[in-house]
């Protein structure tokens, strides 16, 4: 779990140092935190869903999960204000780093017909977004005990000020981009 923080400092730190040519090495762009987030909108029917996502959550980042509330009434979802409709994560530190490396390494080569995560999904700030549509491609969940297929959005927050610059820095630390 430490071996992707080390290797951070080690290799991707300097390389990086070197290609944007920064003054300080406060200017590297580093990973901030990781944060996965799974909507439930059927959770407004069933109230045991939230349980199951945040059980499957739990076991997939090694954290308690967050339960998220609406915070207004939309009367065409049939959803009040203070319903129960996701569960989210904030990793940071070294459970961020763990799970970046189980990601990259593990889950993502085990998606059916995986070509690579899209490199286009960065927001303009340095922060890259992207979306998994089922939680089984985590080897810690098992197949026979989840109810139903879920997918997550998993939020990469940087220090980085540039798309470009955010690009490398995963790049550098194992994202496997489509060409």
């Amino acid at each position: 779990m430490a071996r992707l923080k080390e290797y951070y400092q080690n290799e991707v730190a300097p390389a990086l140092m070197k290609k944007f040519s920064y003054k300080s090495v406060m200017q590297i762009p580093k990973l901030e935190k990781i944060v996965i987030n799974v909507g439930a909108g059927e959770a407004k029917e069933n109230a045991k869903v939230i349980d199951a996502i945040s059980t499957d959550l739990a076991t997939i980042t090694g954290q308690k999960p967050m339960i998220c509330k609406a915070k207004k009434s939309v009367a065409n979802f049939k959803l009040r204000e203070g319903m129960n409709i996701g569960v989210k994560v904030t990793l940071r530190g070294d459970r961020m780093y763990e799970f970046l490396d189980r990601l990259f390494n593990v889950a993502l080569p085990r998606v059916r017909d995986f070509r690579g995560i899209n490199a286009n999904s960065f927001d303009g700030r340095g922060n890259y977004n992207m979306g998994v549509k089922e939680q089984l491609i985590f080897p810690e969940i098992e197949y026979d005990k989840i109810d139903k297929v879920r997918g997550m959005d998993i939020c990469f927050v940087t220090t980085a000020n540039t798309d470009e610059e955010s690009r490398e820095l995963l790049t550098l630390m194992g994202a496997p981009f489509a060409k």
